[in-house]
């Protein structure tokens, strides 16, 4: 091969930069030979992203509740129940958590319609192995609130864990008896057309 500028030979006459090129080809073609296939555009655009229109449908009285479980060690049980646990009342984060969450279910559900809650009804049970969120939410509108009620179970039980934390914790900072469980909708309900 020739001399490169200033007499140096090019980068490519180098055996080793070479091998080190014809490698790198190599593995961009297998990677692309492996990569899982794009979505075509037009084929994106057939697919689109779009809350449901629900502007013809009536106002109806509409009804959710939604339930879900944190399991708890038993010793944390045993503080609740006594009134002991350092950072406050789990309970009352836990209530105050539904409501608030129940309200503002569109900014964390990207296609939920804004709805105008009438009533949220948050019911806390403290069980053997942990605590039992139970949440109805009511409206009189176009569209369900069973996402609503999903929500405000999942605020009220996160919130719960928060306030547990410190007794939830094991020596290496971990979770090992801490879980969320069975967030469902128990029941939906609709009313006749106002």
């Amino acid at each position: 091969m020739g001399q490169g500028p200033r007499g140096r030979r090019p980068l490519t006459a180098d055996p080793f930069f070479e091998g080190r090129a014809l490698a790198a080809a190599k593995a961009k073609r297998f990677a692309e030979r492996d990569a899982p296939a794009k979505t075509p555009p037009a084929q994106e655009a057939a697919r689109p992203i779009a809350m449901a229109e629900v502007g013809a449908k009536p106002h109806v009285r509409r009804e959710a509740t939604a339930t879900g479980f944190l399991a708890l060690s038993a010793a944390s049980v045993q503080r609740i129940r006594a009134g002991a646990v350092d950072k406050g009342d789990p309970l009352a984060v836990a209530r105050v958590a539904a409501v608030m969450a129940a309200k503002r279910t569109p900014d964390l559900v990207p296609l939920c319609h804004p709805i105008p809650l009438t009533g949220v009804d948050v019911d806390l049970a403290v069980e053997d192995a942990g605590l039992r969120a139970t949440v109805t939410v009511r409206a009189e509108y176009r569209t369900g609130v069973e996402m609503e009620a999903l929500v405000a179970v999942s605020a009220a039980l996160l919130s719960a864990w928060d306030v547990m934390k410190p007794h939830e914790k094991d020596a290496k900072g971990q979770y090992p008896q801490t879980s969320i469980r069975e967030i469902r909708v128990l029941e939906k309900r609709k009313g006749d057309a106002s």
